[in-house]
């Protein structure tokens, strides 16, 4: 009985002696677990580019709902178009093009678990739409411009470019909840788990909103014409266009902790469990930034002025303004 005993119990430790090397590499991979799951080992490359249908020409963003990408798209030609696509995540197929009316210009969306919100900056409102088939649920009416959207777990939050407010919706119903001010030209907007983030890009700022009541936190100095908002689990990251860099802020108080060259008129940001993503719209690339400190891991080809960029858990998607979207 005692043989069996210590096999039991040295095998484990053996083991974990001869692959202690592997384990901390894994540890320290800068992949999160679903792509190592696939492993997706290599530090990234364009993998394809879908065309989004016919009559496209600007994707002004891109979402993820778990399984598909969602991509806004704005037509003004001959023929103008006012859509939302929906592609399979897994090989680009089309699944459905969700036509809005012309006055409408879809810009930014979120995925609150069901539905895919999409503000209309055209008609200062915000569409919630269900993400099994495209069918419209509602149009809510919020601020002037409106453009950055996020969703806080039970409600969405829209940024209201022109009226330098946002505006709190309850994802439910679409009732409005409060409208709140922040700095000029609100443009994007992310949640933290507790707070409310907004670039407000005539500031060169980013204000913190507590998600509960609105109230004002703190005004924080960032870069030039500050855009995308997204968070790390512990810090916000803020590109900032005019000058080509992204800012990380500690979330708790605000802090700047670096600020990183990326790429020209840097613009949307997406973090993937260990790296930041950023989208360098005069570029055509986007650059890969390690989280924990910054370091540049990899700028990458995309298609033509990249703008929206998102993270579906294993591949990085980018909106670009040529009516493509790229898959690394």
């Amino acid at each position: 009985m005692s043989k069996v005993i210590r096999l039991t119990i040295l095998a484990p430790l053996a083991l974990a002696w001869l692959c202690g090397s592997a384990l901390a590499q894994v540890t320290n991979s800068t992949k999160n677990p679903k792509q190592i799951a696939i492993l997706h080992w290599y530090p990234a490359n364009l993998t394809t580019s879908f065309g989004i249908g016919p009559n496209t020409s600007v994707s002004n963003a891109v979402a993820s709902d778990g399984v598909n990408i969602w991509v806004t798209n704005v037509n003004g030609g001959i023929n103008p178009s006012r859509t939302v696509i929906k592609m399979r995540a897994s090989d680009g197929a089309l699944l459905g093009t969700f036509t809005f009316p012309d006055a409408v210009n879809p810009f930014q969306m979120v995925f609150d678990g069901a539905n895919i919100w999409v503000t209309n900056a055209g008609l200062n409102s915000v569409s919630k739409i269900r993400a099994s088939d495209g069918q419209l649920l509602g149009t809510f009416a919020v601020g002037k411009d409106a453009e950055g959207v996020t969703f806080d777990g039970a409600n969405i939050w829209v940024a209201n470019t022109l009226d330098a407010t946002v505006t709190k919706l309850r994802a439910s119903d679409g009732a409005v909840l409060g409208t709140f001010p922040t700095g000029q030209q609100p443009e994007e907007i992310a949640f933290d788990g507790a707070n409310i983030w907004v670039s407000n890009h005539t500031d060169r700022t980013v204000t913190k909103l507590r998600a509960s009541d609105g109230a004002l936190l703190g005004t924080f100095a960032v870069g030039l014409d500050p855009n995308g908002v997204a968070f790390d689990g512990a810090n916000i990251w803020v590109t900032n266009g005019g000058d080509g860099t992204v800012s990380k802020l500690r979330a708790s108080d605000g802090a700047l902790l670096g600020t990183f060259a990326v790429g020209s008129n840097a613009f949307g940001v997406a973090f993937d469990g260990a790296n930041i993503w950023v989208s360098n719209n005069l570029g055509n690339s986007v650059t890969k930034l390690r989280a924990s400190d910054g370091q540049l891991l990899g700028t990458f080809t995309v298609g033509q002025e990249p703008t929206g960029i998102t993270f579906d858990g294993a591949n990085i998607w980018v909106a670009n303004r040529g009516g493509t979207v790229s898959k690394l």
